[in-house]
């Protein structure tokens, strides 16, 4: 996934993504979280078949996933998720490597997005896709700094209108979807309809929640 036209982005200035902090605390919703992940076991979740994908373990309460040829990660399996008006949070820290280190795929109503951290040598976040266009040359493409071994708390809202994203609380995504194309990258379309995946890179994951939205 890396591509050379990103040089100039990421040779530039990065903006940093503060700590996790009160990765805990759950924003107020009228809706309650349900989590997705019971910290000992990957129930309800399968191994996605990329080709050539890292092995999956659960440890000390975490979702670990190493490296592979490409993409590597974990696809739900276990029904019931909505596909609008919804939340979905989850923790991720990179242990090791320098490229996408979270890839979320979730659903758009009928259609699929994928939002992606650390992408194109480490630094790009955005949504693949809008209009066919990647997370690295659309309106949501930004550059950020994601040391190792450091946790980052995650957050998506899906509502008719607009996708937004955020990471440690602060909004990175937030895009209005009307008249627009929402797609998957074709390499994260085997993570459907809701997985975590990684790119040539060690990760950890843990607190994979999901809540309603009225």
């Amino acid at each position: 996934m890396r591509t050379r036209i990103l040089a100039a982005l990421l040779s530039s200035a990065i903006l940093p993504a503060a700590g996790c902090g009160g990765a805990g605390k759950s924003p107020g919703s009228p809706g309650g979280w349900k989590d997705l992940f019971d910290g000992k076991t990957l129930t309800n979740w399968k191994s996605t078949s990329f080709g050539g994908e890292g092995a999956v373990r659960v440890e000390d309460g975490q979702i670990i996933v190493e490296p592979g040829v490409d993409l590597s990660g974990i696809h739900w399996t276990g029904g019931d998720i909505p596909r609008m008006n919804y939340e979905f949070s989850v923790e991720a820290m990179k242990l090791e490597g320098s490229d996408i280190f979270c890839g979320i795929s979730f659903p758009v109503g009928e259609s699929q997005c994928s939002f992606v951290m650390g992408g194109w040598g480490g630094g790009i976040v955005g949504l693949s896709s809008i209009d066919g266009m990647n997370a690295s040359e659309n309106e949501t493409t930004k550059v950020m700094a994601f040391p190792e071994k450091k946790w980052h708390a995650v957050r998506l809202r899906v509502t008719p209108d607009k996708i937004e994203g955020w990471i440690n609380d602060e909004l990175v995504v937030n895009v209005a979807t009307k008249d627009k194309k929402i797609s998957i990258h074709p390499m994260m379309e085997p993570s459907q309809p809701l997985g975590l995946a990684t790119y040539v890179t060690r990760s950890a994951f843990r607190q994979v929640r999901i809540r309603r939205l009225p």
